[in-house]
């Protein structure tokens, strides 16, 4: 193929979180789970999971100043986020409802795995929906065990899932 005939995708920026993203995050939180998650989970899970409530932007604030996201952004709009604790543990990962399968997710762990490989983390892991277990399975992640988890109520399915990353420390 002639590089001139290439198409250039445009690049996905990932970022630290600032404050003034934190509308933006809160929506992509409550959106994705409503018009993703959807197809997996019952309105009700889905309503326990992220209620209208999960926009009011204080707790997301608070928590944001504990753990700084990871903010992934395509030409200047905010597209998806993560959480990444010290510990190695994947909180939030969320990508805008509009923006699956553009490689956001895609951008977001390789962002986790560099500053997991700077920090010496051996072991990254997550409990992930059942919407998102093909993704961080197909990022090398590996199934500890299934489980039921209770949120205001309602149980919800979700995998504890762990990616060894001593290969990357090497």
């Amino acid at each position: 193929m002639n590089p001139r005939n290439k198409i250039m995708e445009p690049e996905i920026i990932i970022r630290k979180y600032e404050l003034k993203d934190a509308r933006f995050l809160a929506d992509i939180f409550y959106h994705t789970i409503h018009k993703v998650n959807n197809r997996d989970y019952t309105e009700q899970q889905i309503n326990a999971w992220a209620p209208l409530s999960s926009l009011e932007l204080f707790g997301w604030q608070q928590k944001w100043t504990k753990i700084v996201p990871l903010v992934a952004v395509l030409e200047d709009t905010i597209v998806g986020f993560v959480e990444f604790e010290p510990n190695g543990h994947i909180d939030c990962f969320y990508v805008h409802h509009e923006y699956q399968g553009k490689g956001v997710g895609t951008a977001l762990m390789a962002a986790i795995e560099t500053e997991a490989k700077v920090k010496l983390i051996s072991r990254i892991y997550a409990e992930v929906s059942i919407t998102a277990k093909s993704f961080f399975l197909g990022k090398g992640f590996q199934i500890i065990k299934k489980q039921n988890v209770m949120i205001r109520g309602c149980e919800l399915t979700n995998f504890v899932t762990e990616k060894n990353l001593n290969s990357l420390l090497e």
